[in-house]
């Protein structure tokens, strides 16, 4: 309809244009044109023709015609297709047939051409296409990385069909690659494998879609695209966001909201060390080594919370009373983001949320997360909290006024260190680096394309295995909003217009 409206708003001329304008035509070929066989204007009413004494057709049609010769001066004249400028009016339609061209050609390339006017019409004018636009999608800009892959190929029209602007990174942009890509796609030629030209990819775009695939399977091939493409990717998406943080004064829909950052000594002020047990064990008491724990900033930089418990049932924990920014609460946050140096070991995120000024309604509410030897980045969701009495209410960021991070001996595994037989479970020692509130967000920043290895030959599915989970592992620890997706073998079907 918006299509329609805009060729009858082009009729709708003052008519003043008939003083000024000395242009006459014979024919006007906006009305006898048809786009792909189908009239565009169907409904405009009958007008006598340009250039040339109208006939009369009816007797009151003529009737009315004499009459309007007799009253002009009297009253304003009758709009008629001999007062339009019909320089101005192919002007227009020009445009508009332009704009036409243009709304196609962002949809790609069809798969296959309907049949009848009604199809044509249908796609002009609300039709099965428009509705899968989704609300936002125009003023997203998404970067599509290995689009000549089939996976590739296949998104680039989805999104594009649901009206997201699309910008690819080809290797190339020879003419066979070019004739993959719907002509409204921006191309970006550079390599994954090179910093610099991934920094110039990643330039005014909002997500980031990766599914690059290696052009062999030699080991270097596979760790430059599956491992390093990712490493210089998100590292790049993730300058560029701080870079726009930087120009609006420091923040942005992406930045993260900084609760803790143990860089100094100062940052530990406020830090409580505290122990406690679910339960008393009278005999066992008598035996057990105790426990204790301890919360230092050491010569080295960093922030150690170390200890032990030997106390059947006890536990050591962390706690801090959050103090954050005027005007910035929890509850537009989606989650916890802990950067951290961890043992293997286990640990219990507590988060007590109630009134903050009578601590006797607080709720509690904890989440699990077990920690790998060396440092890595972990995510706590919100909605990963669950309430320590089942009979309390889910949690509400907005009410959450207290961190805790615990070790507790039980529910710990036993794993073989190269160094000793068995580690102990009843020791543990974490560096903390910072913890930060994760911004909300409908979609995810990036998204990487892996595989489960099936439909993989056996001899390299190794090698393209190891390759893809470190591609993974780095995209974990990069702090970005990301989503992992292990598709299975593509089915070969016969292309169709609905599919």
């Amino acid at each position: 309809m918006a299509i329609l409206s805009a060729i009858n708003g082009i009729l709708l001329i003052s008519a003043d244009n008939k003083k000024n304008s000395p242009y006459k035509s014979s024919s006007s070929p906006l009305l006898q044109s048809k786009f792909f066989g189908n009239p565009l204007i169907k409904t405009l009413p009958e007008l006598p023709s340009i250039g040339r004494k109208s006939v009369p057709s009816a007797g009151p049609r003529n009737e009315v015609e004499q009459d309007s010769k007799e009253e002009v001066g009297k009253q304003p004249a009758s709009l008629s297709l001999d007062d339009v400028n019909p320089v101005g009016l192919g002007r227009k339609s020009r445009q508009v047939f332009d704009e036409v061209w243009r709304k196609f050609s962002e949809l790609g390339q069809l798969s296959r051409t309907p049949r009848n006017d009604e199809d044509y019409e249908s796609v002009l004018v609300g039709g099965p296409m428009c509705d899968f636009t989704i609300p936002g999608a125009a003023d997203t800009t998404v970067l599509v990385v290995g689009v000549t892959s089939r996976v590739g190929r296949i998104l680039v029209r989805k999104l594009m069909l649901r009206g997201y602007k699309v910008k690819a990174l080809v290797r190339k942009d020879d003419p066979e690659t070019l004739e993959l890509l719907p002509r409204s796609v921006k191309i970006v030629v550079g390599d994954v494998g090179e910093p610099s030209t991934v920094k110039t990819a990643v330039e005014g775009c909002n997500k980031v879609i990766y599914c690059a695939t290696a052009r062999s399977n030699i080991t270097g091939d596979l760790n430059r695209v599956n491992h390093l493409g990712v490493y210089n990717l998100s590292k790049a998406f993730q300058d560029y966001n701080h870079k726009l943080a930087q120009m609006r004064a420091g923040r942005s829909s992406k930045s993260k909201l900084l609760i803790a950052k143990f860089n100094r000594p100062e940052a530990l002020e406020g830090w409580e060390v505290q122990q406690g047990t679910y339960f008393t064990d009278l005999v066992s008491s008598n035996y057990d080594g105790g426990m204790d724990a301890k919360f230092e900033f050491t010569e080295t930089g960093n922030a150690v919370f170390s200890g032990y418990v030997f106390t059947r049932g006890g536990y050591v924990e962390l706690a801090k009373k959050l103090s954050l920014p005027l005007g910035l609460t929890l509850d537009r946050y989606e989650g916890l983001l802990f950067s951290i140096g961890g043992d293997g070991k286990g640990y219990i995120v507590i988060l007590e949320a109630g009134p903050s000024g009578d601590t006797s309604q607080s709720k509690l509410y904890f989440a699990r997360f077990t920690t790998r030897v060396g440092f890595g980045r972990f995510r706590i969701p919100f909605s990963a909290f669950r309430p320590v009495k089942s009979e309390d209410p889910p949690l509400d960021p907005f009410l959450v006024h207290t961190l805790r991070v615990r070790f507790e001996p039980r529910k710990q595994k036993s794993t073989v260190s190269a160094k000793q037989a068995v580690q102990d479970t009843s020791s543990f020692k974490m560096i903390l680096e910072y913890i930060k509130a994760l911004p909300s967000g409908q979609e995810t920043d990036f998204v990487l394309v892996s595989c489960t290895g099936s439909g993989i030959e056996p001899s390299t599915r190794e090698k393209v295995l190891k390759a893809k989970q470190a591609g993974e592992k780095t995209l974990r620890i990069s702090g970005l909003g990301y989503t992992i997706i292990r598709p299975g073998p593509l089915l070969v079907v016969i292309p169709t217009y609905k599919s």
